[in-house]
Parts: structure tokens; sequence; C-alpha cells
């Protein structure tokens, strides 16, 4: 039989509704509880964008003058709404109306960093998009064009974000650092650095993990001998990359742990457990 042609081969479904595959009436054949994983993962990502949401929008609490805590859904902090001392960089921007987040400088860049990271890509194709939402289970969508076509040809743009995103953890190590401030000026050190300090190091580590990272290190190398320190920097990204689902999931805790607990001592609910000033 020949090839539809025309329209007629532009309604032909691909995948698994391909004309040469096996004609299966059921969705799947499992019957264990195949929907459990993409059901967590799909909570998991909804709890955290509602919650980034809700902080990035309100306005409140995320500046703790005494010690210079900034919480990381408003850094950099550019404009002259930004409450005194928060920003760290100046304030380049004017009054920001209320529809427009406090850090919208960084925070595009830092969104396309996680919709396109390889692994989430994964985790929303399963559980938002279910292409497929389980092995060995048919997915909803008669054609697939892959990411040859909007929205989804936007993924090839992770590279790019991968720099932004190195960019914003250099400016997030800054604000560790200038946190360990006193209440009476000079050196402080107090259970807000320990969750600041913490949640760089594991954002560091969840973009250096990052498959584009691994690629600039020490992709295009013919001869690994002949470039013996890129060699070494590869190997290193690569024992991290195999965490990169891992520390996906681990900074999105760590940037809501940081968030709420600046939150908390700046609104006054929680005192700051000091060691030293």
């Amino acid at each position: 039989m020949s090839a539809p042609a025309g329209n007629e081969a532009g309604r032909v479904g691909t995948g698994v509704h391909a004309p040469t595959r096996a004609k299966i009436p059921w969705r799947t054949l499992r019957t264990d509880r195949w929907w459990l994983p993409p059901l967590l993962t799909t909570l998991g990502l909804a709890t955290f964008v509602v919650y980034a949401t809700i902080r990035s929008f309100v306005r409140t609490a995320y500046w703790v003058p005494e010690y210079h805590y900034l919480t990381p859904f408003y850094s950099p902090c550019l404009s002259e709404s930004c409450v005194p001392g928060s920003s760290h960089f100046g304030t380049p921007f004017g009054e920001l109306p209320g529809f427009i987040p406090l850090g919208f400088v960084v925070l595009p860049f830092l969104l396309g960093f996680r919709l396109t990271c390889y692994y989430y890509r994964k985790a929303y194709y399963r559980s938002i998009w279910l292409s497929p939402p389980a092995c060995a289970v048919a997915e909803p969508h008669a054609k697939y064009t892959g990411e040859t076509r909007l929205p989804l040809i936007i993924q090839n743009a992770h590279r790019y974000f991968f720099y932004a995103a190195v960019v914003v953890s250099v400016i997030n190590t800054y604000d560790a650092i200038t946190a360990f401030h006193g209440s009476t000026g000079g050196f402080g050190f107090g259970l807000g650095n320990i969750i600041l300090l913490g949640n760089v190091i594991l954002l560091w580590a969840y973009t250096l993990s990052c498959h584009s990272c691994r690629h600039v290190t020490g992709g295009r190398l013919k001869h690994f001998s002949k470039h013996p320190v890129r060699y070494w920097i590869w190997t290193k990204v690569s024992a991290l990359n195999t965490r990169h689902m891992a520390l996906a999931w681990t900074t999105l805790g760590t940037l809501t742990l940081t968030d709420l607990y600046v939150m908390l001592v700046a609104s006054g609910a929680l005192t700051d457990l000091r060691f030293i000033n």
C-alpha cells in the first residue's frame, strides 16, 4: 500500500498512533500505580510555582536590615520600589507598578533555565504534557513533533539560559557573603547565614551539574590527553551531572526554605538564632 498523500497524510497519527504500530485499544496493560509518579511530580512543581509566584509579587518581608538577609526571590532588587538597603547594586530603575515583581530582571532567565533544563523537561513532559505519562502507557496526543515547533522549540535555548544562571549564582553568592553582618555592625553570624550559604552552595551544584555545563567543559574535545585541565573539570562536572535530578528538586526546597526563613525573620514572627553578634 502506498503512503497517503496530501491532506490525508497530515491526518495520519505519529508515535503510538502511527499506522505501522500495533493497534492496541487499551491505553495500557499495566496494573501497577503508574499514574502516581506523574501526579506527585505535578503536585510538587505546582506547589513551588504557586508559592514562588505569590512571594514574588507580595513585596513584603523580603529584607532583614539588621543582618542584611535578602531572599533570593528579590535578588537583585534594582528598583526604587525596593526597601532601603536591599539594593546591593543600586536602583537604576524607578518605581515599579504592583504587577511587576521586584526581581523582574533575573526571574525570566531563571524561569527559562528551569523550564528548559533537561531533567525538568522529562518531569513535566511526563506529568503535565503526558508525553508519555509513563513507560508502556500511550500518550493522548495524536501527533508528535518533538521540539521542532513552538512552544517546545524554545528548549533549544537552554545553553544560553545556563550562562544567565551562572551570573545569577554569582549575585546570590554576593548576597550570602554580604549577609555576614551583625546587628551592631561588623561581622555577624546566625542561623540565617547557614541557610543562605547552604542554598547558594546547592544552587551552584545544580547549575554546574547542568548538561550544558558538561558540554562547555569537555564538549568538542577529540583528545582529552591534550587538555588535562578541561578533562579534570569535565570529570567533576560529570560526577555532579549524575545527581542533576536530585539537585533540581533539592534546590526547589532550599529556595522555598530560604525565602520562608527570611520572611519569618523580616516580619518579626521569628527571631534569628545568632552565634556571633
